[in-house]
């Protein structure tokens, strides 16, 4: 007969069931319970070992299986957070990242990451419509939705046409208005392709997540009014966050 030991955490030692998945379920219960609430904070580490007097890797693991499930977030450097609904981001001919979170009821900011000139490879070629080795402006920018990132954009621009797009972002983080400046006052997206993969260390940095967790890769052409290719951009949306909603 094999002997059940209760802790005083309330984990039942030699009961058969792995002690982090006894942890992960009362984390579970205790967000489920309304302990906890949408994006707030869980306890460090430190804090969950203690109250169940167990090692770190049976804590981590067992807010790994909760991230898994999409219960928490996790974000690098800042702990585990309960997870928030996950927000519609809709994609359609006229695609505006503010527009769209504000339509949410949710604050929108946009922090332009760095701005280079580049010459342009064969991806950025083929989608600009371009011959290899053209200059274009690359622009990286972080969108964020009441301070949390939702996606990592990089744009690329055709020179010499949208050289003062580079000034208009310094100062003021809109792609809209960068590309108003560049007398381009309306803009369509002509194409979007979709896939998913892991992110890299450097994306997963910016959105604030796991390296495990998935991210929603979307290659986008947006052309003016003339059909002539504006931007062509590669967008990481971290996916436990963002559903895409296509619209025609």
């Amino acid at each position: 007969m094999v002997e059940t030991l209760m802790t005083k955490a309330g984990l039942a030692r030699g009961a058969g069931v792995a002690l982090w998945r006894q942890i992960a379920s009362a984390l579970e219960a205790d967000i489920s319970g309304g302990k906890r609430q949408p994006g707030e904070r869980l306890p460090t580490e430190a804090v969950l070992t203690e109250r169940f007097a167990v090692n770190r890797h049976t804590v981590r693991r067992a807010l790994e299986e909760l991230e898994a499930r999409g219960i928490i977030r996790v974000e690098q450097g800042r702990g585990a957070f309960v997870a928030e609904d996950v927000l519609d981001y809709p994609l359609g001919p006229r695609t505006r990242f503010s527009e769209t979170i504000l339509r949410q009821n949710r604050e929108a900011a946009g922090r332009v990451l760095h701005i280079a000139e580049i010459p342009a490879d064969a991806q950025v070629a083929a989608g600009l419509r371009i011959r290899r080795g053209r200059p274009v402006l690359r622009v990286a920018r972080l969108g964020l939705a009441n301070g949390r990132p939702l996606v990592l954009g990089l744009h690329h621009f055709p020179l010499p046409r949208f050289a003062m797009a580079a000034q208009s972002l310094t100062q003021q983080a809109s792609i809209t208005v960068a590309l108003a400046a560049c007398g381009v006052a309306d803009y369509r997206r002509h194409s979007t392709r979709i896939t998913a993969r892991l992110p890299t260390p450097e994306e997963a940095t910016h959105l604030m997540q796991s390296r495990s967790r998935p991210v929603i890769v979307a290659e986008a052409l947006n052309t003016d009014p003339e059909g002539m290719p504006v931007d062509w951009t590669l967008s990481c949306y971290a996916a436990a966050r963002v559903q895409l909603v296509m619209e025609s």
